[in-house]
């Protein structure tokens, strides 16, 4: 079941977002070194992305929702709506790595992706990563129906 986010999720989905993300982290340390890295993620590899998620829940809480699943959280999705492009974009999204069950992630899709319809929006757009920590999430977005994309590289270097 989905439901708007509230103040009293913020730890769960901290830890979620840390937890989904951690072979990510691990995979960017390595492609990145220590030294971008604990640049790009002071509060460290196993906080920075509930850090994110923070952020999103204090700027933005009408664009981020959860997922429920027997009175538990298993998921969170958050998004951004773009009147001037009459654009939607799905942004940080995690199911809890341990919650056991299927068809979390397409759930929370599905309702974002009604969302922006309801809002007589003309497309949406999520971006994620080319590596192979983002293989999962490719998948995921690519059974969820996106099926254009454009593909872009990063590149770094340690002054």
């Amino acid at each position: 079941m989905m439901r708007p986010y509230e103040e009293s999720d913020l730890a769960i989905v901290m830890d979620i977002a840390n937890r989904a993300w951690a072979p990510i982290r691990q995979m960017a340390r390595q492609a990145l070194g220590d030294q971008i890295s604990d640049l790009l993620n002071p509060e460290g590899d196993d906080k920075s992305k509930g850090e994110q998620v923070r952020s999103q829940a204090e700027n933005d809480p009408g664009q981020f929702w959860v997922c429920e699943e027997q009175g538990k959280i298993v998921g969170f999705i958050t998004f951004a709506v773009n009147k001037n492009t009459s654009s939607g974009e799905i942004l940080n999204n995690a199911v809890d790595p341990s919650c056991g069950l299927k068809g979390i992630g397409q759930q929370m899709y599905k309702a974002v992706l009604e969302h922006f319809r309801a809002a007589g929006l003309t497309y949406a757009r999520v971006g994620t990563g080319l590596d192979w920590a983002h293989a999962p999430a490719r998948r995921a977005y690519e059974r969820a129906g996106f099926n254009r994309k454009l593909e872009n590289v990063v590149y770094y270097m340690e002054l």
